[in-house]
């Protein structure tokens, strides 16, 4: 059986809207190639859209159980730079709203380049509140990194407006805080909220990286954000460490004069 639509039309309407059973019904009666070809792409794309939406339930977990104990502002915090030999550690908090609602958020870690920055502008559009902390590198040779990283997720909570009723940090226990907090081991793969902050915590600082580049681009920190790629590690031998990089870091203290 032909439908008395062409393919073109067919793909097009599969491609722009959720299609009744009726209507795939009748639409699979067709069979033409390029009809039964659209069929199979809608309906893969239907069981990625399915996939997501019951990732994002999942990952709503933990926000939906405090919203039923009666907490408002429900904080993500998440960290990124405790690895890298230059640059600063950067963490971030967010709080979203109850209805927030938008599929494929994760780990910034696993997502793209393009599809973190998207995330990153819907994200602090939607979020109720959300904020960074800094703390470069100079003060992560004093202190060492993980109290570098306590400080700089401490900022990022002191920085919220409103402030949360309750902390969801990924990994960390953050001591003296003013509210309740539960820390989730891979938090950023469990928790929307997390997942937010680490995407707003990457994009932060991979923009401060992409501006160090600009001064000083034979490390290629827009590239490595500070991490010790090759090109990286080859850069400290020639030209020795910046003023941007963490001397209490191996291999960066073996390239000190």
């Amino acid at each position: 059986m032909k439908h008395n639509k062409s393919v073109a039309e067919i793909k097009a309407y599969l491609s722009t809207r959720d299609v009744s059973e009726q209507e795939l019904f009748q639409f699979k009666k067709d069979t033409r190639k390029g009809v039964q070809h659209a069929i199979v792409q809608y309906e893969k794309q239907q069981q990625k859209i399915l996939a997501m939406e019951l990732s994002f339930q999942e990952m709503m977990r933990h926000e939906q159980s405090l919203y039923d104990q009666g907490k408002e502002y429900v904080a993500g915090v998440d960290e990124v730079g405790r690895g890298p030999l230059a640059g600063p550690v950067v963490a971030a908090t967010v709080i979203l709203p109850k209805d927030f609602h938008l599929l494929g958020i994760t780990d910034s870690k696993q997502l793209t380049k393009e599809k973190r920055e998207f995330f990153f502008e819907k994200i602090k559009s939607s979020a109720i509140s959300y904020a960074v902390g800094v703390v470069d590198n100079i003060e992560i040779d004093r202190i060492n990194i993980y109290q570098a990283t306590i400080k700089a997720m401490k900022q990022a909570v002191e920085r919220l407006d409103p402030g949360p009723d309750h902390l969801l940090v990924d990994a960390v226990d953050l001591p003296g805080l003013s509210c309740s907090s539960d820390a989730i081991i891979k938090g950023d793969q469990k928790s929307i909220s997390i997942a937010a902050a680490s995407i707003i915590a990457k994009v932060t600082r991979d923009q401060m990286m992409a501006e160090l580049h600009e001064q000083m681009p034979v490390y290629q920190f827009d590239k490595n954000q500070g991490y010790g790629t090759a090109v990286h590690i080859e850069a400290l031998k020639q030209y020795g460490p910046t003023i941007y990089h963490r001397k209490t870091f191996a291999p960066v203290k073996d390239f000190l004069g």
